[in-house]
């Protein structure tokens, strides 16, 4: 079945969500480990105290599951900002500080960052709507540091071009070819759009 044709899912009961966020925190442990290798369906659905055909049941694929893990973490950390604000005088420090914020969190966990952006690489049409989701929870994370609630299509694309950005960014720093400071800069350099996009202020 493509993703398009998928059907909509019923609200998970009060059980089937905690079992599914058992399923989460078990992959991201074995991820956190040992990487993308060390994710094996087995080994999960033995972590989380489930059958494997129940862990299917969730999540059709390797895939599809170290992408709904990067989904879990991304909003664990809009949660965490909201508690937390990011620092900065305008908006583009301030989405520059959020997005430095996420990657010192995934720095802590390089084994489970690897993973999950090997994940989103790998992904198939059949994972879209995951991958989809992936990028609304990082769009709605800039924005909030933005202070936007209804952004211009300007906006909206400088927004993009961040979230490129930063994956790239991500990309380069697990492989070894940049730095944390070359990282830093590169986020810094590509927030500066955000000024570009702004609309003129009112007479």
């Amino acid at each position: 079945m493509t993703a398009e044709a998928r059907p909509a899912l019923p609200p998970l009961t009060e059980r089937q969500e905690a079992r599914r966020r058992r399923i989460l925190h078990a992959s991201a442990r074995l991820a956190g480990r040992g990487g993308f290798e060390a994710v094996q369906m087995r080994e999960v659905a033995e972590a989380a105290g489930v059958a494997l055909g129940t862990l299917y049941r969730y999540f059709p694929s390797k895939i599809h599951l170290l992408v709904a893990t990067m989904q879990d973490q991304l909003q664990h950390m809009h949660a965490t900002l909201h508690k937390h604000p990011p620092a900065g005088d305008d908006a583009a420090q301030r989405v520059a500080d959020t997005l430095m914020r996420a990657f010192r969190a995934l720095q802590r966990e390089p084994h489970l960052a690897d993973a999950m952006v090997r994940a989103l690489t790998f992904a198939d049409r059949s994972v879209s709507p995951e991958v989809d989701t992936v990028s609304r929870i990082t769009t709605t994370i800039i924005l909030d540091a933005m202070g936007l609630e209804h952004p211009t299509p300007e906006q909206l694309s400088a927004v993009r071009v961040i979230e490129h950005t930063w994956h790239s960014a991500l990309i380069t720093w697990l492989s070894g070819r940049a730095s944390i400071a070359q990282v830093k800069i590169d986020i810094e350099t590509v927030c500066r759009l955000i000024d570009v996009t702004r609309p003129p202020e009112e007479p």
